[in-house]
This record gives C-alpha cells, structure tokens and sequence, in this order.
C-alpha cells in the first residue's frame, strides 16, 4: 500500500516544505513548519479562485462611489465600541481566546440581542443544539429567535446559509470546519484556510455578516496559518486571566473602525455585561495613599484609561531580579539606568517588581514616567500625595517627551476627582482645568522635584 506524501507547511505564512527545516525558506520565521498529508491537485480549481466581489471595471479613486458604512449594534456597548459602532453587512469579525473565557457567552447574548431585529443563524461545531439550549436557560436568554446549526462540514453550512438567508452567521469554530475539497484533518492549515476562505467569499458575495471564533495557542495566537488574520476585516482578541471576573476585548485589526480599542466586560451569573467605568477596575481600592503607587493615564485606542502602577523595591543581594507584570521587562531595565544615570537614584543591589493592577498590559511609552515615580516611591517608602496622576515618555537622556493627546488625558483624570498631576512640558494645559494643579517638567529630576513639592 502506498505512503501518503507528506508536506510540511508554515503556520505563519503558508508556504509549503518538501521537507522539515528549523527555519521557514519563504517568511524566515523558526519553528513553525507542521506535517501534513499534501493534497492532490484539484480539477479545475476554479472554486478557490473566485473573486470576493463582483469584478468591476478599472476607474479612478474619485470616480467610486463609497457610501457610508452602517454599523449594526450587538446590544453590548463595550463591544459595538470596540468593532467601531457594530457589525458591517458582508463583514467578517475573527475572535479569538483562551479557552472558557467568554468568547461563546458573549456571542450567544450578542446574536439573541439582534435577532429581535434580524434573522441570525448560529453554528456550532463544538457543541450539540442541547448544550446551546442548556446555556441559553443558564444566561436567561430567550432565544427564540436564533437559529442553530450543529455543523462542521462547509459545504453544508454553505447551502444553510443560501436557504436561510440570515443576516449575521455565527461559526463556533473555524478550526473544527473541514471541506470535502481537501483531505487533511479539520484544524490542519490548509483547512482553516481553506473554510476560512470559502465562508469570507459567500459573506463579500451575499452581504451576510459572519463572525468566526478561533482557537489560540499556548502562545496565545490565533490557532491556524497567519493568512486567516488577513482575510477577515476584524481582529479581536479576549484577554483576562480565568480566575478573575473581567474580561478585556481588544481590537488587533478593523478595516471599519479604530484599532487597539478595547471593551471591559464583568462576567457575572447572567453572562458577559459591559464596565461602564473600566478605570475603577485598574485603580487600587485601598483607602490611604502608600509608598510604591502611581497612577497614571493611558490610551486605549481613543478611550482614556486610568491604571494604578505599583512597585516594590527591595534588598535583592548579589543578584537583584527585574521583574514587571504588564509592563515590558526590557523597558524597566533601561528606565532604572537612565534613574540612576540622571536623578542619583540607584537600585544596582535592589529587587524590583512593578504591577499594573488589574490585568491590563500597557505597551505605550507614556507609561515611563509613573513607573519611575512608582519605584522612587517604594525606594524612598514615601507614599505620592493623594489624587496624583503622571504620564510621559522618558528618553535616554533623562528629558520627559510628550505622550500623544495629552488634554483628554488630564481632563480624564480631572473628572474622575485627581487633583495633582506631573506631565511633559508639552501637554501642559493653555487654560486651566478645573480642580487639577499641573506641574510640567522637561527632564526627570524636575518630575521628582516636583513630587517632593506636591
């Protein structure tokens, strides 16, 4: 009996390998090449090739005509703002997570809160119609409206959608779709890619709106070849830790919308429900001001986030660890060079953990500023005075450079009752915001100056 040839593709970009390699020869990415049983040439082929839209003739940009996008609202807020307003007719959302995050709760209470409006059609190829059924009762949802499908072949999820016509298409989850077209195992690369592509053609064809949940890696990326990213108009990730109760949907890609915006959600006995104040969950509640906190404002795509950032410094011995939860460790490191280089704060022989409390990863340099007064707090174990806020990138050279939109951040702070803040020159304020004393500094020994005098 004949061995059936394999192949070896890459999960990142697709290119295929005769042969197993370290290194992928087409993106030069290591360690991603997978086994798989290669697949015979097709017929024609003509069905993987078809266009996304109807061809249209060659013009200039100016001659299109381009309406406006409608957004249709999922009845949770903090999603519609992170999808920039709701779901695009024709549009394809990937979400994706850990497992038991909420990433199935969140849909089956967003396609039984718009099938009042419209005809939803929810497949399932992980669960059986009872299980759909039983969380639907769990949640308190209704559920009349929503039709279900316990389906994992494409071509007969294909012939659902033409017979019902919905207008939102639910696929819980890509990965578990196969297509006859292929042989490979559902989750395979080809496979994934595949549906993905099928399903992404009838939603550009037919104006159907589908939203495709995917499986993550141990890594956290999305399961399946990089090129499912690419296909889809909308990216979004759930993060959050399983143990606690909120839950963060953040915006990688939206071809509708703004991206890095994030939605909080609290997930409670009845479901997902949205935070209304997310700030109050990354603020500490303890009641008096202690040494090694620090406040600051950060942008989450176009919302203002307040988020407390908190440091421990400690005798640390002959070997002393950076460590930081949130933050990046890489950043902290050259943040206490440039302390010790410019202010004369030194922590050669010191611990030092930094935390950004409640979960939230903060990627933007504006963030430097609130670490350093945070660490030169616990050092010092002098606490900042009360409703102190500070946001500014910090260079080698010890200056404070400006954080992007620097009055919505202060007028952020100051509604949420802060009263004192330190930030660059250049974002102080032309007029005075009401009940906020603004201390601008241009290098970071007038940041800890101005502390002192606060």
């Amino acid at each position: 009996m004949a061995r059936d040839k394999t192949v070896y593709t890459c999960r990142e970009c697709g290119g295929t390998s005769l042969k197993w390699l370290g290194q992928c020869p087409h993106c030069k990415a290591w360690n991603t090449l997978d086994e798989s049983v290669a697949e015979p040439a097709a017929g024609s082929g003509r069905h993987r090739f078809q266009a996304l839209a109807k061809s249209q003739p060659v013009a200039t940009l100016a001659e299109i005509e381009a309406a406006h996008v409608e957004h249709e609202h999922t009845g949770q807020a903090a999603l519609d703002r992170v999808l920039g307003g709701g779901l695009v007719a024709g549009g394809v959302v990937l979400i994706g997570g850990d497992p038991g995050i909420g990433k199935s709760t969140l849909l089956l209470q967003a396609a039984d809160a718009m099938s009042a409006r419209m005809k939803v059609l929810y497949v399932s190829g992980e669960e059986s119609g009872a299980q759909l059924a039983l969380r639907a009762r769990r949640l308190g949802l209704a559920g009349r409206a929503v039709r279900v499908l316990a389906e994992i072949h494409v071509e007969k999820i294909l012939a659902t959608l033409a017979a019902e016509q919905p207008a939102l298409a639910v696929i819980d989850s890509i990965q578990t779709l196969y297509t006859e077209q292929l042989t490979s195992a559902p989750g395979s690369v080809a496979q994934v890619r595949e549906c993905a592509a099928q399903l992404a053609r009838v939603a550009k064809a037919s104006g159907i709106t589908v939203v495709l949940v995917g499986h993550v890696t141990k890594e956290g990326a999305i399961a399946g070849p990089r090129v499912l990213e690419h296909i889809v108009d909308t990216v979004l990730y759930f993060e959050g830790d399983t143990h606690s109760s909120f839950r963060l949907v953040r915006a990688i890609k939206n071809r509708f919308g703004a991206v890095n915006e994030i939605g909080v959600f609290a997930m409670t006995e009845r479901g997902l429900k949205g935070v209304a104040n997310p700030s109050a969950i990354f603020l500490s509640t303890q009641g008096a001001a202690v040494p090694g906190a620090c406040v600051l404002v950060t942008l989450e795509g176009t919302r203002p986030l307040l988020v407390e950032v908190q440091a421990l410094v400690d005798s640390g011995g002959p070997s002393p660890r950076r460590l930081s939860v949130g933050l990046d460790r890489e950043r902290l490191a050259m943040l206490l060079a440039v302390l010790h280089r410019h202010a004369g704060v030194g922590c050669m022989d010191q611990d030092v953990f930094v935390n950004a409390v409640g979960g939230v990863r903060i990627g933007e340099p504006a963030a430097d500023l609130a670490v350093l007064l945070a660490i030169t707090s616990s050092l010092r174990g002098r606490a900042l005075p009360r409703g102190f806020i500070a946001f500014g990138e910090v260079g080698l050279a010890g200056e404070v450079r400006p954080a992007p939109r620097g009055q919505e951040r202060l007028k952020e702070a100051a509604k949420l009752g802060f009263s004192v803040a330190v930030v660059p020159r250049a974002n102080a304020p032309k007029k005075p915001i009401e009940g906020l004393t603004v201390h601008p500094v241009e290098r970071i020994e007038q940041a800890l100056a101005a502390v002192r005098e606060a």
